[in-house]
């Protein structure tokens, strides 16, 4: 029985090899990679001028997104429906990205917002931001439990998710220590891996993989290296790494891309946040090559995301190419200019519609 057992999971192995030898081609020094067409599961848009800006780059690789909340002022079922509107009016002629709007979860958030977010079909999800852990998160619930237990009863009902930033904003906690139970951390990975499968799990940026915190201050104060949750040790980067390569269902794409315009990256109280949406699936490939496990790229970017939330998966392909490209050093605007991530470096791989 043991040995049929181990036959059957070699040749399980063998024909997994097969499809992912099909899905990569080589023509002639060209290699090619075929995935189904990748959502981003945690992305800033924006709103305004900056949201017509960076939609396209978005939409020109992910199928859907889940926008997050946090504007001013903090986004109810009404203001989702209008910013969702304006997503939809900045996207490029003929194309298909759906916009994932959310709830933002405060102190005074009903149980009737929720009935009327999930009777509207617009709003897919709530999002939890403790005060101050990010961008436009100042009235974020300082006491879930006491505050919100009617709220969250409604959402088990109407099966809507909770998305937790989970980020200590105590100012007795050292910068660099915070962030402990958002997935930046082996502590994270740890308990992301601890809990039953289908219930929690994390998405994963490609800065946390790629960067550690030496990045900040190389030469000098590096502004557009700075996001939150902070860049953490190398220690932490290795274990993130691993488990997201390691073919673990419970990680899946989530670049937290988070625009804004250079003079408020480039000041004495910087933004936070990396622009990422052109350059994500270039560096996640990067990521996953360097780790010997291109074959489980695609669960990570196209499959996990949906069958964790009950989605269908895509069914748009998308192309990544082997090829050098350099990355503009900036995207101008009438408003000013975007920074990009690795900006003016060069990267090799490259997205392309299939």
């Amino acid at each position: 029985m043991l040995t049929l057992f181990a036959a059957l999971q070699a040749l399980k192995f063998l024909l997994a090899k097969v499809e992912w030898s099909r899905r990569l081609r080589c023509k002639g020094a060209r290699m090619e990679l075929t995935l189904v067409q990748p959502d981003d599961w945690h992305l800033h848009l924006r709103d305004g001028e900056l949201l017509q800006a960076v939609v396209p780059h978005s939409a020109n690789h992910f199928g859907r997104a889940i926008v997050m909340p946090n504007l001013k002022p903090p986004v109810t079922t009404a203001a989702a429906v209008t910013n969702r509107e304006s997503i939809l009016k900045a996207l490029p002629a003929g194309s298909n990205f759906n916009p994932l709007m959310t709830l933002y979860l405060t102190g005074t958030t009903s149980p009737d917002e929720i009935k009327l977010a999930r009777s509207g079909k617009v709003v897919f999800a709530v999002k939890l931001h403790p005060p101050g852990a990010a961008t436009n998160s100042l009235e974020g619930v300082t006491d879930l439990f006491g505050k919100c237990l009617l709220v969250l009863e409604q959402m088990v009902e109407y099966n809507m998710p909770l998305l937790v930033h989970r980020k200590v904003t105590d100012p007795n906690v050292h910068v660099f220590d915070r962030g402990n139970t958002h997935i930046t951390t082996m502590d994270t990975v740890r308990f992301v891996e601890s809990c039953e499968e289908g219930f929690v799990a994390a998405t994963v940026t490609p800065q946390h993989l790629l960067l550690n915190r030496n990045v900040l201050f190389q030469g000098q104060l590096q502004p557009h290296n700075h996001c939150l949750p902070v860049l953490k040790r190398e220690i932490h980067r290795q274990a993130i790494v691993s488990a997201v390569t390691s073919g673990r269902k419970r990680f899946f794409l989530g670049t937290d891309g988070a625009p804004h315009e250079r003079r408020r990256k480039e000041c004495p109280c910087g933004c936070a946040g990396i622009y990422n949406a052109q350059v994500a699936l270039a560096l996640y490939a990067k990521v996953f090559e360097e780790a010997g496990a291109l074959d489980k790229l695609e669960a990570f970017t196209s499959l996990n995301g949906p069958d964790f939330y009950g989605l269908p998966r895509n069914t748009s392909k998308i192309k990544l190419i082997k090829t050098s490209w350099k990355v503009p050093e900036s995207f101008s605007f009438s408003f000013g200019d975007i920074i990009p991530m690795f900006a003016g470096e060069t990267l090799e791989w490259q997205a392309s519609s299939s």
